[in-house]
């Protein structure tokens, strides 16, 4: 099965190729004969019924500092393609969001992957209340009272913006800590969101782990461990990945989780657990699967792309 590929990202000339999920994917699909092109989200367009993208044709390489080439610019019309990438990084704002409404148009004839719908109606951090016996103690709210009601049953606290990602805006608040008013009405001044505030789970100092859901399928897991003096254990702040083992009750997690990602075509997930806690559900852009791949001797873009061109077969075989 060879695909026409279009991979809706941010620039591939800055990615981290010892890194970079997207990258790691591009890479497979090439080595196994698709065509790929490569467009950012700002280069969509829909006229007249036509969902179309200014792209360029592109190649890559495990090549340091020559990972990619771009071949000229083309308008390709992605009802013409197999698959769509959608894998630009968040922030989830309007501009995502418009984004999944505009490849409704061409899928799921031209695959989206993740479906765009169910991208749009999971946020990372909403979608994950959906599952409440799974959370820790949670509060989302824009109302300062309700903020330190909570506050005051479960003393230390998480505070973190509903729609971030990375670890941005992530503040610990201990019980003698008297920021939490003015950290709320920063977080007010600079949005109309609301934030989310859960129980501080001592156990992230162990690690916060990233399990990878492939069509619902475990992957793999990857422990990640906050540096000292930080409450956060993403990558990029400086936490420290660990090759790990799934525990009984990451098991039961994922088990719990898996059809239910299946059902709405989120091919591509990752999920964060703290302890015995689901914290998020990433369908945006997850990451993880490079490092993953090194400490367990794993394929994880290979495995995408088995769940990808099966689910494209399928819907050929509808049609």
């Amino acid at each position: 099965m060879k695909l026409a590929v279009a991979i809706q990202m941010d620039p591939i000339e800055g990615v981290a190729i010892d890194a970079d999920s997207t990258f790691a994917l591009a890479e497979a699909a090439q080595a196994r004969g698709h065509s790929l092109w490569h467009y950012l989200v700002s280069h969509l367009s829909f006229r007249d019924g036509r969902l179309t993208a200014r792209a360029r044709p592109l190649t890559v390489r495990r090549v340091h500092g020559d990972h990619a080439t771009l071949g000229p610019v083309e308008t390709i019309d992605l009802a013409t393609m197999d698959v769509v990438l959608m894998r630009q990084d968040p922030p989830f704002d309007m501009a995502y969001i418009t984004a999944t409404h505009l490849l409704e148009h061409v899928h799921p004839r031209t695959l989206v992957v993740n479906d765009p719908a169910h991208v749009r109606n999971a946020p990372e951090k909403l979608y994950v209340t959906h599952f409440q016996d799974l959370m820790p103690p949670t509060l989302i709210t824009s109302d300062p009272g309700e903020v330190a009601a909570f506050r005051r049953e479960h003393r230390d606290i998480i505070v973190k913006p509903l729609f971030g990602n990375g670890g941005a805006g992530v503040f610990h608040i201990r019980p003698d800590d008297e920021n939490l008013n003015a950290l709320l009405e920063m977080f007010t001044q600079r949005s109309r969101e609301p934030v989310i505030v859960q129980r501080y789970l001592p156990e992230v100092r162990s690690g916060d782990k990233r399990i990878i859901l492939i069509d619902g399928e475990i992957g793999g897991g990857l422990l990640r461990i906050p540096a000292a003096g930080e409450a956060r254990a993403n990558l990029h702040v400086g936490g420290k990945a660990v090759k790990t083992a799934l525990t009984r009750r990451e098991h039961e997690i994922c088990e719990r989780l898996g059809p239910e990602l299946r059902a709405r075509g989120l091919v591509f997930v990752g999920i964060d657990v703290i302890g015995d806690y689901l914290t998020e559900i990433n369908v945006t852009s997850p990451t993880g699967i490079q490092e993953i791949g090194r400490y367990d001797g794993v394929d994880l873009a290979g495995r995408i792309w088995d769940a990808i061109e099966r689910r494209v077969a399928e819907g050929r075989a509808r049609r």
